[in-house]
């Protein structure tokens, strides 16, 4: 009998999402925010997105051994309580609330995914539902589907789950050792969201625009050493500053943040608005290097035996996702490869939790290779789509066979034009990875700029990011570490940032994802027939999306998208539809 474990998310009132593991084979996963329309889909449970899994994979209900939930009940003779208590003195109402009904929120959670269950045809007497702790499920997220076989270093950096906002860890045989936690307010991923929201973004949406912002400054020019420290292998954030909560908000317009009016009379009022200007590029500048500083103090700290001994570490929770950390982390001498989860935010705790509890009942999981594990759509579909829209889309069918769309499509990238991509089964995680993608042709002068303004209306100063094929990896990176997720940046070779410079950042490094035609053959062909076009085997990608929206799903939400940009061409499976009556 198959081993079935359905992983939910959304503990923490975002990212729900579902994941669908059989026998140790992650046949589907996908975000509840694409089927929604609703980015980070918060306050929902993720009924649409399991619905997905399900369907998808030919399950019933009642066929799922069990369902993971990545939250877990605390004990009260665990230190985590009575440290958030005591470090939030200054609410007392809180740090009561944390010793007397300190599961509350647990249970809470548990009942909105019972709710949810039900309506998805589960009998909850006969469903047994495996609560997983949070930095376990990422932790597990990391290591069970890295494919490392030898002993391995584990780091989880996150806002918070339940308590924990920091992870220590080793993975040997399939089993995770816990080392060292952190506990809230004592949190390098929330003191760094805490900053996001007084660059004026919203916290766990714009973390990466601070790590694009930070390039711009000079991480010298203001001290941030005040906000935090790590000494004696304990982190401390100055809380009199960030990670504030109650009476000790910073408060604007009746809206609460999680850094006080201190931060501000020491840093000055709150940006607003998209210019990157002075002092807060510098400020960007100086809290990414913090974050770098304390993060790498940390791993030295805990996990430096077991890196030095085999070279492995794996990496989740949402700091995980800051790509200038990583590129450090690559270039540290006893590092021989990194493993970061693609979709290390809290929807990829559906895939931890389920993929724990598989290895817990004998059933290892397989290493992750790639993300295509949503909705794909037949081309039937996407005409039906087409001939169902109001804004009645010119569109062809491309004929001739799987050569024929990549050969199509280079041209219309070469001659300096965007194209929306939208091929095979959707991305799980935050980045657009060939599935559900905009492309263009990064050596084609102002493309990047005119993406930017006609199509994503986003800030100007945000990078975007290559899709290049293995060939091409080793000679444009300079390594050959895997890159299949654009987990990393790398320092771009001189001579290749001339060649394709609309995708090298400020600092001279790109985001990268090396592509092996294996998991996508249609988009590695793309590359290939770039290549033969222009000289090089490397494509600008970025989401399918405008700004605020979550990436693209189905063919309706692409064309709603593409009729809402200044888009010119969009190509789903074999059918282009181009603007105006002329032809591609």
């Amino acid at each position: 009998m198959s081993l079935i474990i359905l992983g939910l998310s959304g503990a923490l009132t975002h990212d729900p999402s579902a994941a669908l593991y059989i026998d140790g084979k992650l046949v589907a996963a996908a975000e509840e925010e694409r089927f929604v329309r609703d980015k980070h889909a918060k306050n929902r449970m993720p009924y649409e997105s399991a619905r997905f899994c399900l369907d998808f994979a030919g399950i019933k209900p009642k066929d799922v051994t069990a369902v993971a939930i990545p939250f877990a009940p605390i004990s009260i003779f665990d230190k985590a309580r009575w440290h958030y208590a005591r470090r939030y003195w200054y609410a007392p109402d809180r740090g009561l609330d944390a010793i007397l009904t300190g599961n509350r929120r647990f249970h809470r959670y548990r009942k909105r995914i019972e709710w949810c269950l039900q309506q998805l045809g589960f009998e909850l007497a006969k469903t047994e539902i495996v609560p997983v702790e949070h930095h376990l499920a990422h932790a597990s997220s990391a290591y069970h589907c890295s494919g490392f076989a030898e002993k391995t270093a584990i780091l989880g950096i996150d806002g918070k789950g339940e308590y924990a906002t920091t992870f220590f860890g080793w993975g040997e045989n399939g089993r995770i050792h816990k080392i060292k936690e952190f506990y809230d307010p004592d949190s390098l991923g929330g003191l760094y969201g805490a900053l996001t929201e007084y660059l004026g973004f919203e916290m766990l949406d714009g973390e990466y625009k601070v790590m694009g912002m930070a390039p711009y400054g000079d991480p010298d020019k203001y001290d941030f050493s005040r906000l935090a420290r790590f000494e004696n292998g304990e982190l401390v954030v100055n809380t009199e500053l960030a990670n504030v909560i109650g009476l000790r908000r910073y408060k604007e317009n009746g809206k609460g943040y999680y850094f006080s009016p201190r931060l501000v009379d020491w840093l000055g009022p709150m940006r607003h608005g998209d210019v990157a200007d002075e002092p807060y590029v510098h400020y960007a500048a100086s809290m990414q290097k913090l974050f770098e500083d304390l993060a790498l103090q940390m791993m030295d700290y805990y996990l430096g035996d077991v890196l030095r001994e085999t070279g492995k570490l794996a990496f989740a929770g949402g700091g995980a996702l800051n790509v200038k950390l990583n590129q450090k982390i690559i270039a540290r001498p006893e590092l021989k490869e990194l493993f970061v989860q693609p979709a290390s935010g809290d929807s990829g705790t559906a895939v931890g939790a389920a993929a724990y509890v598989s290895v817990a009942r004998g059933v290892p999981v397989d290493k992750m290779e790639h993300v295509y594990l949503g909705p794909a759509y037949s081309n039937e579909e996407v005409i039906a789509a087409c001939v169902r829209h109001p804004a009645k889309p010119h569109w062809e069918r491309i004929e001739g066979g799987d050569a024929a769309v990549p050969q199509r499509i280079a041209r219309i990238l070469a001659d300096g034009n965007p194209v929306a991509w939208f091929q095979g089964r959707m991305e799980f995680g935050p980045r657009a990875l060939g599935g559900r993608s905009i492309l263009g042709c990064p050596s084609a002068p102002g493309v990047a700029d005119r993406i930017n303004e006609q199509i994503k209306f986003r800030e100007r100063w945000r990078p975007f990011c290559p899709s290049m094929l293995d060939t091409v990896g080793p000679q444009m990176l300079g390594t050959d570490h895997p890159a299949p997720f654009m987990t990393f940046t790398f320092e771009v070779a001189p001579g290749w940032k001339d060649r394709v410079p609309e995708v090298v950042h400020e600092d001279g490094t790109s985001r990268a994802q090396v592509l092996r035609r294996e998991h996508n053959p249609r988009y590695y062909d793309l590359m290939k027939e770039l290549e033969a076009l222009t000289g090089n085997g490397v494509v600008l990608n970025t989401s399918l999306n405008r700004r605020g929206e979550p990436m693209i799903c189905s063919p309706t939400d692409a064309l709603n998208m593409f009729y809402g940009s200044d888009l010119q061409y969009l190509i789903m499976e074999d059918v282009l539809v181009v603007k105006g009556q002329g032809d591609a």
